[in-house]
């Protein structure tokens, strides 16, 4: 589930953690990193989840118009396609995915006002107008549908990320990468594949023994990060003339000594490939001008290293 990206991430984000708490023992470092790990797909399970609710607030609307005292022909005799739709009843009658929502004690039941709220902007949406006036109904469009549902309403959803910061310090971050894999589960589905969890690292799913293990990746770059964390500490100091290192920003601090870690560390892993991974990474994690400082430091101290012969690539 996880690539190397994400892992690079969330390396960063434990390193950045110690280096504002500053007394965060590597032990400790290394299990708040499966921690961190763990729980993007403990979310990818939570937004799964939330196919039956929304499907059961459409099946209560629908009901609460038939009582009305007056209802109108439409109340009487309406459109149940998406109440009905097949993919929440498929996930309903699933024992691994009943045993993954239980066994994480996750439930949208206390989410109510957030559901009908969604709901309703839902079926304000061309795309839902289209779905209910189509003349047919299969699980393919079922999930074809809650795809631009995962794909539109939920990244900038303030109620959202409300309620996935009162249930986890690391939710918010990782929703769109969770959304993403809510995605590809639909596709799988709508092929006619059954739900599994997905395993947690992206080698693990790959099942190659030729492969390095990602679980290991991350590790191994914590761990080279936090050996060399002083060193490479005072190699950035000396290499800025005009700052000393308690001015410069402790994520762009973070991003250059995971990336000089990888590069001494990893001789399969190309120089290039790690400048720009910590760049891409800045643009998200830093300040403005984070990604060309992150670049130009990375650059020349990566150099420095190679011609120390500290750096030797495969």
């Amino acid at each position: 589930m996880l690539n190397r990206r994400i892992l690079r991430i969330k390396v960063f984000k434990v390193l950045y953690g110690s280096v504002l708490a500053g007394n965060i023992s590597l032990s400790e470092a290394e299990s708040e990193l499966d921690l961190s790990c763990e729980s993007t797909r403990d979310l990818y399970v939570f937004m799964l989840g939330i196919v039956s609710p929304l499907t059961m607030t459409a099946k209560e609307r629908i009901e609460s118009a038939r009582k009305k005292f007056n209802p109108t022909e439409e109340e009487r005799n309406p459109n149940t396609k998406f109440a009905d739709n097949a993919l929440a009843k498929l996930l309903d009658e699933d024992p691994d995915f009943a045993k993954a929502m239980s066994k994480r004690k996750f439930s949208w039941e206390q989410y109510d006002l957030f559901l009908k709220k969604i709901y309703s902007s839902i079926c304000e949406k061309d795309y839902f107008k289209e779905y209910m006036a189509s003349g047919t109904a299969s699980l393919a469009e079922d999930c074809r549908l809650f795809t631009r549902i995962f794909e539109e309403e939920f990244v900038d959803s303030v109620e959202l990320e409300q309620i996935l910061e009162d249930k986890s310090i690391w939710w918010n971050d990782d929703l769109a990468y969770s959304l993403t894999y809510c995605c590809r589960t639909l596709e799988h589905l709508a092929k006619g594949g059954r739900w599994e969890l997905p395993s947690l690292y992206q080698s693990e799913m790959k099942k190659d023994a030729r492969m390095e293990s990602d679980k290991q990746f991350a590790h191994k770059l914590l761990q080279n990060a936090f050996a060399g964390k002083q060193r490479y500490s005072s190699m950035i100091s000396e290499a800025v003339s005009n700052w000393d290192q308690d001015r410069i920003v402790s994520t762009d601090m973070a991003l250059i000594i995971a990336g000089l870690a990888e590069a001494e560390n990893f001789p399969t892993i190309p120089v290039k490939v790690t400048i720009n991974e910590y760049v891409e990474i800045s643009k998200y994690y830093g300040t403005p001008k984070s990604s060309i400082f992150v670049n130009g430091l990375l650059d020349r101290l990566i150099q420095k290293l190679a011609n120390d012969g500290k750096i030797r690539k495969i």
